[in-house]
C-alpha cells in the first residue's frame, strides 16, 4: 500500500464560500476535528489577507499537535514573511506559495513573460525555504498550462527548496484522463522529481473533482488537496469523503491513507453546522440518502444481503447503519423488516392486510414513518374488537353551502348509512355517525396536532366523548394526512370503548 496524503483546505479554500466565514473559535473546533480525522496537513488561512485569518493561523497553530500546518501566500516577499510568522507555532509548519502558469494568468492576469513567472517562483521558494522546512509551491490555472512549460517551472522550484508540487485544476476545466496525463508527463519529464511529491488540487466546475483526483493518484500524485463536504470556491473542490473512500473501495489500486473513516460523518456535521451550508441529501457518503434505500427491489435485495446494494458498510464513515425509508415503492419485505424493528411480528394475512393500508398510507404522503407504523398497527389488531367501522366517509364543502356528510358504518355486522349537514365539515360527518349509533353522546374535547410539518403530512386528533346516558366519558385517537378522516375515527375510537 502507497501512502496518500491528506491535504485538507476547509478552513482556507472551503471558507472562501460567500457566507461560510468562520471566527477564530470555530477554526480550531474544525481543525481540531480534522486532526481528530486524521488529515496529515491542515491550511489553516492566508494570513497576509486580514487580521482574522492572520490570528487563525497562530492558534491553530498552538492547539493543533499532530498535522502539518499550511499557510497560503502568493509569490511576494511580505506574503511569504507574514505567513512563516503566522507559523513560529507550529510543531511543523509549511508554506504554500505560488503562481499563475497558464498563458491565461501570464498575459491577462500578470500581464508578463514566462521567464518572469519562473523567476518569481524561484524566487519565492527561496525566500521560503530560508524561513520554513516544508515549501509547497502551486502553479496556479495548471489545468489549462502549456504541459512542457508547466514542466520547467515545476523543475525550477524544486531546484530552489521546493518540497511539494501542487498541480490545480484551479477552474475545473480537465477532463480526467487529461489530468492524468499531466501528472504523468512531470512525473517522466521533470528531471529531479524525485525529490518533492506532486499533489493534486482539483475544482469541481464540471462536476469532475472527484474523478481528476484519483486520474492523478493513478498517475503519480501522492497528496491531494481535498475539502469536507467538498466545499469551495464556485462548484466546490474534490470532497474529502469521497477521495478517501473510493481508495478504500478499491483496494487493487493499492493506495491508503491516515484517515479514520468512522469520523467522517461527525465532521461533515460538524463544518455544515459551523458554516451553515446544508449537505444535498444524495451527496456521496455523508448525505442523508447515501445508505437509504426506498424501492422495493433494492430493500429486499439489501436485507437479504447487504452488498446487494451498498459497496461500502455504514459503520465505515460512521453512520449506524443503513436505513429502509418506506414509501408508495416499498415493498412487503421492507414492512415487515421494519415492524420486526419495532418489536412486532405478523403472520403473512395480518401483513397482507397491514400492507395494504400501508400504501393507501403511504400514496398520500411522502414517506411513512414508525409513527405512522404504530397507528396502522394499532388498528390492526384492535380491528376485531370493534363495534363499529367505518366503511364510507363522503364530505362536501361549498363556500355558500353547509357542509354535507355521507357515512356508512359497520355496526354489529350490519352497514347502516346517514346523512347530515354540519357548521364544518367535521361536524356534518360527526352528525351523521351520531344518527347511527345508539349511544346520546357529546364531545367534551376535541384536539388536533400535526405529527410533522407539510400539508401532506399527518394530523393526530385526540376526542373526548361524554355518554349522556352514564355519564362516563371515553377518549379516543385517530391519525391521518386528512383531517376529517382521522376525526371520525378518533370519534368511533372512542364509542368503540362504551
Amino acid at each position: 500500500m502507497e501512502r496518500i496524503f491528506i491535504f485538507d483546505t476547509t478552513l482556507r479554500d472551503g471558507e472562501q464560500v460567500p457566507g461560510c466565514q468562520l471566527n477564530t473559535t470555530e477554526k480550531i473546533e474544525v481543525a481540531k476535528r480534522l486532526e481528530l480525522l486524521g488529515v496529515d496537513v491542515i491550511e489553516a488561512g492566508f494570513p497576509v489577507s486580514s487580521p482574522g485569518d492572520f490570528n487563525s493561523v497562530v492558534e491553530i497553530s498552538k492547539a493543533v499537535a499532530n498535522p502539518t500546518i499550511c499557510a497560503l501566500t502568493r509569490a511576494v516577499e511580505k506574503d511569504i514573511e507574514v505567513a512563516a510568522e503566522a507559523l513560529k507555532f507550529a510543531k511543523r509548519g509549511r508554506i504554500h506559495t505560488g503562481i499563475g502558469t497558464s498563458e491565461y494568468h501570464i498575459k491577462h492576469k500578470l500581464k508578463t513573460t514566462h521567464e518572469d513567472i519562473i523567476q518569481r517562483a524561484v524566487h519565492a521558494v527561496k525566500h521560503a525555504r530560508n524561513l520554513v522546512e516544508e515549501v509547497e509551491f502551486y502553479a496556479e490555472d495548471a489545468g489549462r498550462s502549456d504541459v512542457e512549460f508547466l514542466a520547467k517551472v515545476v523543475e525550477a522550484v524544486i531546484a530552489a527548496g521546493a518540497t511539494v508540487i501542487n498541480i490545480p485544476d484551479t477552474t475545473g476545466y480537465c477532463l480526467p484522463e487529461q489530468y492524468g496525463q499531466k501528472i504523468k508527463f512531470l512525473i517522466d519529464n521533470v528531471s529531479n522529481m524525485d525529490k518533492a511529491i506532486l499533489s493534486t488540487h482539483c475544482h469541481n466546475d464540471l462536476g469532475l473533482a472527484t474523478a481528476n483526483t484519483l486520474a492523478g493518484i493513478q498517475n503519480g500524485a501522492r497528496q491531494v488537496e481535498v475539502t469536507i463536504n467538498g466545499i469551495g470556491e464556485r462548484a466546490g473542490n474534490t470532497s474529502l469523503e469521497e477521495v478517501v473512500m473510493a481508495i478504500k473501495c478499491h483496494q487493487d489500486l493499492a493506495f491508503d491513507t491516515q484517515i479514520d473513516t468512522k469520523q467522517i460523518l461527525q465532521t461533515s456535521k460538524l463544518v455544515s453546522s459551523l458554516m451553515n451550508m446544508p449537505v444535498q441529501a444524495n451527496k456521496a457518503i455523508v448525505g442523508r440518502n447515501a445508505f437509504a434505500h426506498s424501492s422495493g427491489i433494492h430493500q429486499d435485495g439489501v436485507l437479504k444481503h447487504r452488498e446487494n446494494y451498498e459497496i461500502m458498510d455504514p459503520k465505515d464513515v460512521g453512520v449506524e447503519e443503513s436505513s429502509i425509508v418506506l414509501t408508495a415503492r416499498s415493498g412487503r419485505a421492507a414492512l415487515k423488516h421494519r415492524l420486526h424493528v419495532l418489536n412486532f411480528d405478523f403472520n403473512k394475512d395480518e401483513i397482507d392486510n397491514i400492507y395494504e393500508k400501508f400504501l393507501e398510507m403511504a400514496d398520500s404522503k411522502r414517506e411513512v414513518t414508525d409513527e405512522d407504523l404504530l397507528i396502522l398497527i394499532g388498528d390492526e389488531i384492535n380491528e376485531q374488537e370493534k363495534n363499529y367501522q367505518l366503511i364510507d366517509l363522503a364530505v362536501e364543502s361549498k363556500k355558500d353551502k353547509k357542509p354535507h356528510a355521507k357515512v356508512i358504518l359497520k355496526v354489529f355486522q350490519k352497514e347502516c348509512t346517514e346523512e347530515s349537514e354540519g357548521n364544518g365539515p367535521v361536524d356534518a360527518a360527526l352528525n351523521a355517525i351520531k344518527k347511527i349509533i345508539d349511544i346520546d353522546t357529546d364531545i367534551e374535547e376535541y384536539l388536533i396536532q400535526g405529527v410533522s410539518h407539510g400539508s401532506s403530512d399527518l394530523c393526530k386528533v385526540h376526542i373526548s366523548v361524554l355518554n349522556k346516558q352514564t355519564s362516563v366519558v371515553k377518549r379516543g385517537f385517530s391519525a391521518s394526512t386528512d383531517i376529517v378522516e382521522a376525526s371520525v375515527y378518533a370519534f368511533i375510537d372512542a364509542i368503540n370503548k362504551f
